[in-house]
């Protein structure tokens, strides 16, 4: 095997392989962990971010970044509990949409543009609330819940979600033109891509993959509350990264994107079994993230 060859093998596996240790180490210090009721706990605590990161992902692939989407998935949520739930995904999918302007016909950055978004969305969520919880219609609720006792829903809608991840990303038009635009936009353009309507598009998904996490987890607690999803926009961009996708754009896969948010929640999940207090839990999960950060700059170089 090449020098190439191995480089890659390990840049696409090296998450499968962290995850793997970091079960090991987790059961060895804490036997609880491999109970077939806590790993079925770590996939539904798995399933919101996952969702979220699979949305992620395609604007990662296309060169950009998504600062909005925890409080898309709050809005959605929102709407979703005092409408319908599937009124908060077309509200999702508007808000991406509306980030996908900005950048693509205003100019905007996409740091910028999303994180006027973020304000934005997360302000309409406190006005629609009244600052107040809401509970859940029964279809929202029905998202969260468990088809049978060793069956939940989020679980399924996560692996639907990553079979649909995956389709996009290697068997679409849509899929091969992200990775075009973001492994050089220049040429995407040069090559007769509309690259300003195929942002609007990946926005617009990645807006609607959002809310649907978002309605997975108003459905998981029962209820959305104005302060949902606080800070999960960080945790998706971690999994897409952990996952082997480079922020410069160009690369990501649905599979590492699923590994990336399985070893956030694995982390999660051991050091409350191992009674880690959560300040130090946000300390770790921090190095985690900065340490893949790190090996994607090492092997951009």
């Amino acid at each position: 095997m090449s020098t190439i060859s191995i480089r890659r093998y390990a840049s696409e596996n090296g998450a499968l392989a962290g995850l793997l240790v970091l079960a090991v180490v987790i059961a060895v210090m804490q036997p609880a962990f491999l109970t077939a009721q806590n790993l079925l706990n770590v996939g539904v605590q798995a399933a919101v971010i996952a969702i979220m990161a699979f949305g992620m992902t395609f604007v990662v692939v296309a060169g950009g970044i998504d600062l909005s989407v925890g409080s898309i998935a709050a809005l959605a949520a929102m709407v979703g509990a005092l409408t319908a739930g599937p009124l908060g995904l077309v509200v999702g999918a508007l808000c991406g949409l509306v980030n996908g302007a900005l950048i693509s016909y205003g100019k905007l950055p996409p740091f910028i543009a999303t994180l006027a978004m973020l304000s934005v969305a997360r302000g309409l969520t406190l006005v629609f609330s009244e600052g107040q919880p809401h509970e859940t219609d029964a279809l929202v609720t029905f998202l969260g819940s468990n088809l049978a006792p060793s069956l939940p829903l989020p679980l399924l809608l996560m692996l639907a979600f990553f079979g649909v991840t995956g389709l996009i990303l290697t068997r679409t038009n849509l899929g091969r033109r992200m990775y075009a635009i973001g492994g050089n936009e220049e040429a995407a353009k040069l090559s007769g891509i509309d690259v300003r309507r195929q942002k609007l598009w990946i926005y617009a998904l990645s807006g609607l993959f959002a809310a649907a996490a978002g309605l997975v987890l108003a459905g998981r607690l029962g209820s959305a509350g104005p302060q949902a999803a606080v800070g999960y926009e960080l945790d998706a961009i971690a999994a897409v990264v952990i996952g082997g996708a480079s922020l410069s754009g160009g690369v990501g896969r649905a599979t590492g994107t699923l590994v990336g948010a399985l070893v956030l929640a694995v982390l999660r999940n051991g050091l409350n079994l191992l009674q880690v207090p959560p300040f130090w839990q946000q300390v770790v999960i921090g190095a985690v993230i900065a340490l893949a950060a790190l090996l994607d700059s090492l092997r951009r170089r």
